[in-house]
């Protein structure tokens, strides 16, 4: 079954000491592309999570959030700059000998200057960080491609109806295209007639000008290629694999063969079905601008 390109998914769990969160959305585009935000010392996981998630889906835009929240104290340290707090006290003496201001300044007062406390975090394993993401991501994937599932049915549902109307109006152009001939030979018959009065018609070139007018008109070709390639995008539809260029080709060939019979037929009801063809596969040419 098709799949849409727009989708949702999110999952948080907690892993050894780790609170980590991931969310996948997407939208459409023609190709795969991804965009993630990280914690900036994680950003090693950006190119594990691109060929992860393309692993499983292979067009749209993607864009991924990846939240690691950090729950053991013991992994990081926190530790003074006492080069920049001795700087820094020495600083607030002399303001306070020059202006002869008390000295009231205390350790809490140092502390809030910029970079008094730095704040070292342990080394940490990039495979068992990257582990710990996947097992998350998987679960975000999971519902991601639920819900691009689930909008795919709604598409498959929209694009199979509208072929079956399609195949509805082939149906109609072939039952009328014959018909057509019999009314131009009998206004052809009747035109000649009006002309020449009683005299006897030369039935073999009467034969001969239908038989180049059915030529003319015949659109059997065009049907029984429309036929075809309606089955041809129930199958693509049907299918699990990624199909939305294929489908777009397709489409476009549904679309010649419309006009195709569309400038053949001299008939004003084949010309109705043929702009209802049309519009059909505007309908269908939208759809598909979402399918994976």
């Amino acid at each position: 079954m098709i799949k849409s390109m727009t989708g949702f998914g999110r999952a948080q769990k907690e892993i050894d000491g780790y609170l980590i969160g991931v969310e996948i959305k997407s939208v459409n585009h023609r190709y795969f592309e991804f965009s993630s935000r990280i914690p900036r010392q994680y950003g090693f996981l950006d190119e594990k999570l691109k060929s992860y998630i393309n692993s499983k889906v292979t067009r749209g835009k993607i864009e991924c959030f990846v939240t690691i929240e950090t729950l053991n104290a013991d992994t990081a340290s926190v530790e003074i700059n006492h080069t920049l707090a001795s700087a820094y006290v020495m600083a607030l003496k002399k303001l306070s000998d020059e202006y002869n201001i008390k000295e009231d300044f205390g350790a809490s007062t140092i502390s809030r200057f910029p970079d008094v406390f730095v704040v070292r975090k342990s080394e940490e394993d990039e495979e068992k960080i990257w582990s710990y993401v996947a097992s998350v991501c998987d679960e975000a994937l999971e519902k991601f491609i639920s819900m691009r599932c689930v909008e795919g049915k709604k598409m498959y549902d929209d694009i199979y109806s509208r072929g079956k109307y399609i195949l509805d109006c082939v149906s109609f152009i072939e039952e009328r295209s014959p018909q057509t001939v019999k009314e131009y030979n009998d206004k052809l018959v009747e035109r000649v007639h009006e002309l020449i009065g009683d005299v006897s018609l030369d039935e073999q070139r009467i034969i001969q000008e239908v038989a180049i007018y059915a030529d003319k008109v015949a659109v059997a070709e065009e049907t029984v290629r429309l036929r075809s390639h309606i089955e041809q995008l129930n199958t693509f539809i049907s299918s699990n694999e990624p199909i939305g260029r294929k489908i777009d080709f397709l489409v476009q060939e549904i679309n010649r063969e419309a006009n195709t019979i569309g400038s053949k037929a001299n008939d004003v009801e084949i010309a109705r079905k043929v702009v209802d063809i049309k519009s059909e596969v505007e309908k269908i040419r939208e759809q598909i601008q979402n399918i994976e």
